[in-house]
């Protein structure tokens, strides 16, 4: 398409400058010297002045006095030896090398305030020869005034624009730079060019003798106009495009043309060049080292959404040319195609330092295996996305300033690929960043925040590498993956959000690994709906909700992670989900490590669950996980709770010092527990009760503040060969009407005994092993000592039950038999069961003191096993 617009546009107008027609009264003498070997005098009047100077013969090409063919020999990017005194030819006869006295006074004695008057009127070329003269000249003519006065009247900088290498422009402070004549300097980067300055060139061309010695300056009305003077001898690329607005010009580059605002002050601001019906600039086939900079270049049709417009852009950017982009402000106000787009195999450009803001279409738009470097560019407030990169296009795209679009930030699609690395995205309309449809970029060490919607949103089977990024303080979720998305998301701070961390969901995927997610108002990562990714090695903590959520039949490998200090559970699961969580550590939680609820599912092994201010784990409604392999630890309401119909497959875990029961399972629960050791606990080791049930296979119960398994109100679980010892209070009890299945069980060397039923309660044994205990309520009753000697307020040791008439005691008041002797002797007394309690006489709560305590105890520490544990409030807050 661009081959058929560039043979139909219209032929270039090329305007000619008219060259400067020589003097003819000086013709003959530089007809005996020639032109490059000569020093000519310049000013009025020069042969017959009293001051005449002594004329410099055989002054080699390479001088510093340059007569006319050395100027049009000076490159663009240097001239050599610009304005450096060179080495005077050594010429015989003394008459030549002593000086008149006009010439002593004029370089000696002469004012420097009168010099540098007389060298104001003059130009850059005069200066360079008087500088030439002597060293006095020399200092006097390198003046930085009179430099910066010439260098304004030609280029209208206001600071000096160096030029150090094609491609390569910037302003300097002439305060701050290490070049005493910055203004000479950069006179001399810049000297040979064409001027676009409308209405000045029939100015310049009418007046040769007031600007001789500039032959080799060529001025222009137009840019097409400079850009026809390319193919002319003495053009060396150069055109400066000075203050004004140039409108509708055809502008194809198809050659390595270099084109720059000269303009005072803001440069970019003064230099407008737009178009109403065709691409502003296009760079086409041969336009390779191109280099366009400092202006505004605006593309404003008339009919602002007429669909031909698709095509037409401020900048189009074409196969195989890499033109420099420098230090331009663009603009369109077209609501359809984009400001800039770059298309086609071999398109390259290098866009850097830019205003792409304020468009009513797409900022940039890479497409069609097209690439190039973007950077350092401000890209705001456009309608729709601030980039666009489609179909194979792969740009390096580094420190650009996205933000406050109308849409999204950057929408990589249909196979886009880039590297985006240091870019700040932020307050798009949309996401920060979105990938789509097997797209493919890869986004480092970029600030993504502030998002009205979420911060990167991976859809449509999009994929990317999202790496060492900080995504924060987003609306919604700071990473969204669905419908077979399959991102890496690594190494990233995600936090702040105002929803969640990481939202997968709709048969998403993704390698989630070693970022760190905190502070979000939901979970920290939510998987669901068929969702499956790869989540390791990240810190999920401090989250105002849960750690992790895996809910609506949501799976995925959850390993390695640390999980902490989050307000809500540490994992979720739910609703039919089967994830495998794996050797995470998920700790010191405000309320329940690992919770399993509503037909949640799934592998929970080798990890580590600890100090959670609920239990470590609780299963419930339906619940069916596999436990295996975890150290379950430092619970404030007991290591795992089975509930509410709860089931589970716990098996070889260690569950330990948690501050009420290792397991607690109850109201017609169900669990199987295998060859778990459950030990150290500050209560009890096994708790059933309200209709428990479960298979207990094979487990080591021991060392528990205690009894090892108790079973209470209506439970009935089967245990089978488990070893059931030195514990700090019962082996076994079972009370309130439960009844259980003991089978080859070995309940040995617990302080109170092995095994107490109370009253009322009928078990079934079978080959059970109850030896070598301690048997210490037998021995207090035996000796006449009241039982709260040995339980205070922290256990309940079982034995006969009484209540006392006479001290008025009550339901809630219990007395042992050794009370009922001695300190309730010839009372009205009554005996209820065998059950367990603590004696209420020893532990000083009737009306008449213990005779047997002696003093009363102050031990009044929490009766944990008369607590029920705390079931999560968790879907309260879901």
């Amino acid at each position: 398409m661009n081959s058929v617009r560039a043979a139909n546009r219209r032929p270039r107008r090329v305007s000619r400058p008219r060259p400067v027609q020589p003097d003819r009264n000086n013709a003959g003498e530089r007809d005996e010297v020639p032109a490059d070997m000569v020093a000519e005098e310049s000013g009025p009047g020069a042969q017959n002045s009293p001051y005449q100077l002594r004329r410099k013969t055989l002054v080699p090409k390479r001088t510093a006095c340059p007569a006319k063919s050395s100027m049009e020999g000076a490159s663009t990017s240097a001239t050599e030896n610009f304005g450096h005194r060179a080495k005077r030819a050594r010429v015989s006869g003394k008459s030549q090398d002593l000086p008149s006295p006009a010439e002593q006074y004029l370089q000696e004695k002469l004012p420097d305030e009168v010099v540098l008057k007389i060298f104001s009127y003059l130009l850059e070329q005069d200066l360079c020869r008087a500088a030439c003269v002597c060293k006095r000249f020399s200092e006097l003519a390198n003046d930085p005034i009179l430099w910066k006065r010439l260098y304004m009247e030609v280029f209208e900088y206001t600071r000096p624009m160096m030029h150090p290498e094609p491609g390569k422009f910037y302003p300097i402070n002439p305060e701050e730079y290490e070049h005493p004549n910055p203004w000479k300097e950069s006179f001399q980067q810049l000297y040979k060019g064409a001027h676009v300055k409308p209405g000045f060139a029939e100015h310049f061309y009418s007046n040769p003798t007031r600007y001789k010695g500039r032959e080799n300056m060529l001025y222009y009305d137009t840019i097409e106009d400079a850009l026809g003077g390319v193919q002319e001898a003495h053009f060396d690329g150069l055109i400066f495009v000075h203050s004004g607005i140039y409108t509708d010009e055809w502008i194809y580059i198809e050659s390595p043309i270099t084109m720059i605002g000269a303009a005072p002050g803001k440069v970019a601001d003064k230099v407008i060049i737009e178009n109403t019906r065709d691409s502003t600039f296009v760079f086409m086939e041969g336009s390779e080292d191109a280099y366009v900079g400092y202006m505004t270049i605006r593309f404003n049709p008339d009919d602002k959404s007429a669909q031909h417009h698709n095509a037409h852009h401020c900048l189009e950017i074409t196969v195989n040319c890499s033109p420099v982009i420098d230090f331009c402000i663009i603009r369109s106000t077209c609501t359809v195609g984009s400001a800039v787009c770059v298309s086609g195999q071999g398109a390259c450009p290098t866009i850097k330092q830019c205003n792409i803001s304020d468009c009513e279409n797409v900022g940039l738009y890479i497409t069609d295996h097209a690439q190039g470097i973007y950077e350092d560019n401000e890209i705001s407030n456009n309608a729709l996305a601030g980039i666009w990169v489609k179909n194979h296009g792969n740009p390096i795209i580094r420190r650009n300033h996205i933000h406050h679009g109308r849409d999204v930030g950057v929408f990589t699609f249909d196979h886009g690929m880039g590297y985006f690395e240091s870019c700040n995205i932020h307050r798009n309309r949309i996401a920060g960043f979105e990938v789509k449809a097997y797209a493919n970029p890869t986004v480092v060490r970029c600030e993504i925040h502030h998002g009205q919607t979420g911060g990167i949103y991976v859809h449509e089977k999009g994929r990317g590498q999202f790496l060492e990024n900080k995504i924060y303080a987003n609306n919604f979720a700071g990473v969204w993956i669905t419908s077979n998305s399959d991102p890496t998301i690594r190494g990233n701070a995600i936090f702040n959000g105002n929803q969640g961390g990481v939202y997968i969901f709709g048969d998403g995927r993704g390698l989630i690994e070693e970022n760190d997610i905190y502070g979000n108002a939901l979970a920290g990562i939510q998987i669901r709906t068929n969702s499956c990714p790869i989540v390791r090695h990240n810190k999920i903590h401090d989250g105002q909700h849960g750690g992790i959520y895996v809910h609506e039949k949501g799976q995925g490998v959850i390993e390695e992670n640390e999980v902490y200090s989050n307000t809500l559970a540490g994992v979720w699961v739910t609703t039919g989900s089967t994830p495998v969580l794996r050797r995470n550590r998920i700790h010191s939680g405000k309320q329940v490590g690992v919770y399993f609820y509503d037909n949640g599912h799934g592998v929970l092994e080798d990890n580590d669950i600890y100090n959670h201010m609920y239990s470590g784990v609780q299963i419930r409604t339906g619940s069916n996980p596999k436990i295996r392999r975890n150290k379950i630890w430092g619970g404030q309401n007991g290591g795992i709770l089975v509930y509410n119909s709860g089931l589970g497959f716990i098996e070889d875990n260690e569950i330990f010092d948690n501050a009420m029961a290792g397991v607690w399972i109850k109201t017609d629960s169900n669990p199987t527990l295998r060859r778990n050791k459950i030990h150290d606990g500050r209560d009890g080791g096994i708790c059933i009760f309200n209709g428990g049930r479960g298979l207990l296979e094979e487990n080591d119960i021991f060392r528990n503040a205690q009894a090892g398994v108790l079973i209470s109100t209506n439970s009935h679980p089967i245990l089978r060969k488990n070893r059931i010892f030195d514990g700090f209070a019962a082996g076994i009890e079972i009370t309130n009407h439960a009844t259980a299945t003991l089978e080859g069980n070995q309940i040995f060397n617990n302080r109170f005994g092995g095994l107490f039923l109370a009253s009322g309660v009928n078990v079934t044994m079978k080959d059970n092993k109850i030896s070598n205990n301690q048997d210490a309520i037998e021995k207090a009753v035996s000796r006449g000592q009241c039982l709260y000697k040995i339980s205070s307020y922290t256990s309940y040791p079982m034995h006969d039950f009484y209540r006392c008439h006479t001290c008025n005691t009550t339901d809630r008041n219990a007395i042992c038999v050794n009370c009922i002797k001695k300190c309730h002797q010839g009372h009205d007394v009554e005996f209820i069961r065998h059950d367990r309690f603590f004696c209420d006489c020893g532990a000083g709560t009737l009306s008449n003191p213990c005779t047997l305590a002696g003093e009363p105890t102050h031990d009044t520490d929490t009766l944990y096993d008369s607590a029920p544990p705390i079931e999560s409030n968790t879907l309260q807050h879901n």
